[in-house]
């Protein structure tokens, strides 16, 4: 009951003020007091004013806000440990994926192919290792995307 007094008397005050704006002619600025005037009506003729004071005195309902805002607070803290580790769900699994399957060498341009164990070292000491150039002299003006190129012919492009 009082709820509903008060919104009435908002929206009074609110009408006025929008008739005085109106008499000095500011008619859009006028018009939009009075819109938001009649609201605290129209809450009250729909029946939310009683239904969310109802709401506001019930302990089970604050109960149930607090378990809400707990839940949100949760899920909040696993976000932010999740993103200063920097890792997400998906990464975690494909990491796993990779883990049980076989690694490329980081020379290798390809997979091995085989079972996981079957080539094992011995396949790796068997094959002769590129040896690294020691120095190469200055590169001449047209060898500039030569890394790049060696790069590029290395994943097959």
């Amino acid at each position: 009951m009082l709820a509903e007094t008060i919104c009435s008397a908002v929206s009074a005050a609110g009408l006025g003020i929008a008739a005085v704006t109106a008499y000095r002619k500011r008619f859009l600025t006028a018009t939009r007091i009075a819109a938001y005037s009649l609201v605290p009506v129209g809450l009250v003729l729909t029946g939310v004013v009683e239904w969310v004071a109802g709401i506001a005195f019930k302990p089970g309902v604050w109960v149930g806000f607090g378990v809400l805002g707990l839940s949100w607070l949760l899920f909040m803290t696993t976000r932010a440990i999740e993103r200063r580790s920097g890792t997400t769900r998906a990464e975690r699994k494909a990491a796993r994926a990779a883990g049980r399957n076989e690694a490329v060498a980081p020379a290798a341009s390809a997979p091995s192919l085989g079972a996981g164990g079957a080539a094992g070292p011995a396949a790796t000491a068997a094959k002769p290792q590129p040896k690294p150039k020691q120095k190469q002299e200055a590169a001449a003006p047209g060898d500039d995307f030569s890394d790049i190129e060696a790069i590029l012919k290395k994943h097959g492009i």
